[in-house]
């Protein structure tokens, strides 16, 4: 069996959508014949903690190893994490500017680092066939490429977002901008293979680093655990009412206020349609949203669920009748891609999109259940809802193909993952 060395900050107990791309790639590469050790950060402060994640990888001769108290963590044991709050959007803006403007490319350097130092410890005593490193943070990147250098292992970087002009980049000056391209510049002339999770970042890459070629840089979406949905349980549902979900968190790049002032005027001019309707928030619908629920004089209708485990998120995005998600017209916001949406793929529901030109539009149409529409035109969010319901009340919603999610399947996108592992093996061997 080969083995690969999986560098990743973000990795369970820690939640949300950041953990989930590695732990669904980790989880199944055993099948594969590729045997993962992950080099992880230690128990760290943190807004959402779900240990049941790590219950998955039970039983599948995964080596976890955290860097901070130097132990290895076995897979029965919880974390005794330090919760803290979630920030109000203001300041974690505020925040991560402060951050980018002190530390390049990320404050994670320097835990970037202490991977690096303990990855040499390991390569002592071990023998890995490639590397893998996921990003954000990009520092993590910036930091192997140079271990690439010195000990010439096959080096495989992944991005989940865009770095260079990316979204969520950020720089207060010129300088800061030229270090950030020159750094990703370096990362990628040192890598073997550029793994993506959409087309739209690929595009990008290839026209900011004009010396790549298309084959250098390989599409590996994000997907679905067709395991965790299989085990799922499935919430019997209490009245006729349409269950509308949004599942995950309210940050830079999205908000539910149209959706919210869109119902209102629903609630105003259908009361009828609105009294049977019921909207359901899974994740941190953030305090500032829940001040306007209640200004809009929303509360009969809103169920707060607060942040659950991911297994709970599945079962109750499964029990829901209608699925919804937003990104909103920002500059440089056509790479964004959240992973849940493959997740709603997965449950065959409809899917309500308030998304911009992009990516996620792109995504979106190819999917045959799924009603568009601008994410700030109240007025065409309000008609959105209401076509949604009739089609609801009159049972015309759209039938998914199974063969339409299977390539969506976690399982499925390791096996495309692994065989990029093999080729690099291959022409090592060579």
């Amino acid at each position: 069996m080969f083995k690969v060395l999986v560098v990743a900050y973000y990795f369970p107990p820690m939640g949300l959508n950041r953990v989930q791309r590695t732990l669904r790639f980790v989880k199944y590469m055993n099948q594969f014949n590729w045997e993962p050790t992950i080099l992880t950060k230690d128990a760290v402060p943190y807004f959402a903690y779900d240990s049941d994640l790590l219950d998955e990888l039970v039983g599948k001769n995964i080596n976890i190893i955290r860097v901070g108290r130097e132990v290895k963590h076995k897979l029965n044991m919880r974390f005794r994490n330090e919760e803290k709050k979630l920030p109000s959007e203001i300041i974690r803006k505020i925040l991560n500017k402060l951050s980018k403007t002190f530390f390049i490319p990320d404050k994670k350097i320097f835990w970037a680092k202490k991977a690096f130092e303990k990855t040499e410890q390991l390569l002592k005593q071990n023998h890995f066939d490639a590397i893998l490193v996921p990003g954000p943070p990009f520092s993590v990147m910036h930091i192997f490429s140079q271990l690439k250098k010195k000990y010439n292992i096959p080096l495989i970087i992944d991005y989940r977002d865009l770095w260079h002009m990316g979204y969520f980049s950020y720089y207060p000056t010129p300088i800061h901008r030229l270090l950030n391209k020159k750094m990703e510049y370096n990362v990628l002339r040192a890598a073997d293979r550029i793994i993506v999770s959409n087309r739209k970042i690929k595009e990008k890459i290839l026209n900011y680093f004009q010396f790549l070629t298309f084959n250098d840089v390989v599409i590996i979406t994000n997907g679905y655990d067709d395991e965790e949905f299989r085990k799922a349980k499935i919430i019997p549902k209490h009245s006729k009412k349409m269950i509308l979900t949004f599942s995950g968190i309210f940050m830079v790049y999205n908000t539910p206020k149209y959706f919210l002032k869109a119902f209102k005027e629903i609630s105003i001019e259908y009361p009828d349609i609105a009294k049977n309707i019921e909207l359901h928030f899974l994740g941190f619908l953030r305090k500032e949203n829940q001040r306007l629920i209640r200004k809009l004089n929303l509360q009969e209708f809103v169920f707060d669920y607060g942040f659950v485990t991911h297994r709970e998120a599945i079962s109750k995005i499964l029990s829901s009748d209608v699925l919804w998600m937003d990104i909103n017209n920002k500059k440089n916001i056509d790479s964004v891609l959240p992973g849940k949406v493959y997740e709603y793929f997965a449950t065959c529901k409809p899917i309500i999109g308030f998304v911009p030109d992009g990516t996620a539009r792109s995504v979106l149409q190819e999917y045959p259940a799924s009603y568009l529409c601008d994410p700030n035109d109240i007025n065409e969010i309000k008609g959105t809802i209401l076509r949604v319901y009739r089609h609801y009340k009159a049972g015309k919603f759209p039938k998914i193909d199974a063969d339409f999610i299977y390539d969506f399947r976690s399982d499925y996108l390791t096996e495309k993952l692994t065989k990029e592992f093999q080729f690099l093996v291959k022409a090592e061997i060579h």
